[in-house]
């Protein structure tokens, strides 16, 4: 009997997105990650291959580091706000292959309230 690889899975779930989802110079994808202790996002233009803007809680603008719900809401206000001072206003959602609620979704909901529009 095999046993279900949680990181596996994800990964496989990721390819299959970043399959449809890519960013270009006039709507660049954003990515998010995130690991038992930080959260990470970054504005990334894939044809040519750069990033554009990245928020973390690694920052020194976010005081507590933590990967939780209000860590999450704090980085995606500050990614809106670096996307926007980078002239870019509409971008594409990557999620990462991990499910739509949680911190993905408290930080999507607070980029979107930052001026993101995907």
């Amino acid at each position: 009997m095999s046993m279900i690889n949680r990181k596996s899975t994800r990964q496989r779930i990721h390819r299959r997105i970043r399959r449809k989802v890519s960013g270009t110079s006039e709507r660049p994808r954003l990515a998010i990650s995130y690991s038992n202790q930080h959260i990470y996002a970054q504005v990334i233009d894939d044809a040519s291959g750069r990033t554009i803007a990245s928020a973390s809680t690694l920052d020194s603008s976010i005081e507590k580091a933590a990967s939780n719900v209000e860590s999450a809401q704090k980085v995606g206000a500050l990614i809106a706000e670096r996307a926007k001072g980078s002239n870019i206003s509409a971008v594409v959602f990557d999620r990462g292959g991990h499910l739509y609620h949680g911190k993905v979704k408290a930080l999507a909901d607070a980029a979107r309230e930052g001026g993101l529009q995907f």
